[in-house]
């Protein structure tokens, strides 16, 4: 079975709260897209904003090696002419080889939204189609709420998509826009049209009821051979079908080769790539390829783990190009703890007394507030540091911190601003550095302090920078609560995290703040 994959991230993903492409984004997103090997592009919409007009003028110049590039929009206006609508005119002008149509499928659509009749919404999209044939454009229709319009008027829904094929449309895209059908119902449609059209159906679902990838996987079961989604689910509400799930489901599960197995392997980095350019928060759950989709935290889990690799992984994680990671907390077994010291290379005997030893403190301290499943790096350290010829590239003699309020102008009242100023002693070398900064804020005094003790004997340090900063207060006891710092770091080319607990926020800090140099000198000393 030959399926299409379509691709809407540009134009229906861009629908999600909180994103907002530039025009450079959905140009560079194109590329990534079409690296991972998606048959269709869907752009945008061109009638609708100066940005999308803009994007498909530039796109042109795009040398797409395996996609094509698709304009989005709506047919002609009702009681006008095809040949009239600036709609239909801003597609031509978009220059795409494709179009999309979106097409009112529902009874109830047409007559209370579109406020037109049955008989008419069906000549605005054959009307429609067959001018862009004219000008030598292929046609997809969009058939909207056509599983909604299927349950309440299935003669009008499918009638539409007789009318939609006979005028030259090119593919039919059953659209569950309200995303609350169920895969039966959807299943028993898609058999249902397929019986009455004779051209390639397709599929587009919304995940309102949490079934997006299982409509779409049921859609294709029922004979759908063109599948629209976006990347990491990304759409309006709850968002749209995740082909970052699709995908492998299609390839792995069902045995469809929608994608090359090289291609298949680039899907975690397009996921990551798309979720960096829309500068949101990763979800670190979702299915192939978020983080935690191969983490294992239980020592039951890792201890078989080590034995088989299918023992609590449902794929090898490398053919979406993921890994696995083995979780450190309270709850892991020597198994865990072991798998991560022989990660960074500190040799560990399953049942000997070192990883006994190594769980036993971690249980201890996180029993004081710290945390190491997302702060592997304070745990690597504890490894190292439990090994008796480890040598620490410095050690804290002690550490001052004081935040003045000064008056800016002595006329002005509320115009204070808070200084801080840190003093560190360490012990670098067998020699004292004693080294005083001020900072915005105590930490990144704390910060600025500790590099100028350390810079002279480790210059390669300058280059590591404190992107992240994050408390958490642990119980409720107000002031005097237990405190959690998560500190995440860079170098440029790898990304970090320690972790620091203390009812002093400054000194969670502190710990926090040096484990992620000290974590940093031993990897590259």
């Amino acid at each position: 079975m030959s399926i299409k994959l379509y691709d809407t991230t540009l134009r229906d993903g861009a629908q999600k709260e909180g994103i907002s492409f530039s025009v450079v984004d959905k140009l560079n997103i194109a590329c990534k897209l079409d690296e991972l090997g998606v048959h269709f592009i869907e752009g945008g919409w061109p009638g609708s904003n100066p940005k999308d007009i803009e994007f498909f003028r530039k796109a042109r110049d795009l040398k797409l090696k395996s996609a094509a590039l698709v304009a989005f929009g709506s047919t002609r206006r009702a009681n006008g002419k095809a040949e009239n609508d600036p709609i239909l005119a801003c597609l031509v002008d978009a220059g795409t080889k494709i179009v999309t149509l979106v097409a009112k499928c529902s009874a109830r659509q047409v007559t209370q939204v579109l406020e037109t009749t049955l008989e008419e919404n069906i000549n605005m999209i054959t009307d429609s189609i067959k001018y862009l044939r004219s000008k030598g454009i292929s046609v997809f229709i969009d058939a909207e709420h056509f599983f909604d319009g299927f349950k309440d008027n299935q003669e009008y829904a499918l009638d539409v998509l007789i009318a939609s094929e006979k005028a030259g449309a090119d593919c039919l895209i059953l659209c569950d826009t309200n995303g609350g059908s169920l895969p039966d119902e959807v299943y028993d449609a898609v058999l249902k049209v397929r019986e009455v059209t004779s051209i390639p159906i397709g599929i587009h679902a919304h995940n309102d009821s949490e079934l997006a990838v299982a409509v779409t996987l049921a859609a294709v079961r029922g004979g759908a051979s063109h599948v629209q989604g976006t990347i990491n689910g990304y759409g309006e509400r709850c968002g749209n079908a995740n082909l970052c799930s699709i995908i492998p489901n299609l390839k792995l599960k069902m045995g469809i080769d929608c994608i090359s197995d090289e291609k298949l392997a680039k899907l975690s980095e397009v996921a990551s790539y798309i979720n960096e350019t829309a500068n949101l928060n990763p979800n670190p759950s979702l299915p192939y390829v978020g983080s935690s989709a191969f983490s294992h935290k239980a020592g039951l889990h890792v201890s078989g783990l080590s034995k088989w690799s299918g023992s609590y992984q449902h794929i090898d994680p490398a053919l979406v190009g993921n890994k696995s990671r083995m979780l450190i907390s309270e709850l892991s077994g020597r198994s865990n703890i072991v798998h991560r010291a022989s990660e960074i290379g500190v040799p560990l005997p399953p049942k000997g007394k070192e990883a006994q030893q190594l769980l036993e403190k971690v249980k201890e301290l996180e029993s004081r507030g710290f945390q190491y499943e997302n702060a592997e790096a304070s745990f690597d350290l504890l490894v190292h540091r439990a090994q008796s010829d480890y040598r620490p590239p410095f050690e804290l003699v002690d550490f001052m911190v004081i935040i003045e309020s000064r008056r800016r102008s002595p006329t002005m009242h509320n115009d204070d601003e808070a200084l801080s100023e840190a003093m560190v002693k360490v012990k670098v070398e067998g020699q004292i550095m004693h080294t005083v900064s001020e900072g915005n804020g105590p930490v990144n005094a704390m910060d600025k302090a500790l590099r100028k003790a350390l810079i002279q004997s480790y210059p390669q340090l300058s280059c590591v920078q404190l992107i992240d900063y994050k408390v958490r207060i642990l119980d409720s006891k107000n002031t005097e609560s237990q405190v959690r710092v998560l500190i995440e770091s860079t170098d440029g080319a790898e990304h970090w995290k320690t972790v620091g607990s203390s009812p002093n926020i400054i000194e969670a800090s502190w710990l926090a703040l040096a484990d992620s140099i000290e974590y940093w000198l031993i990897k590259h000393k």
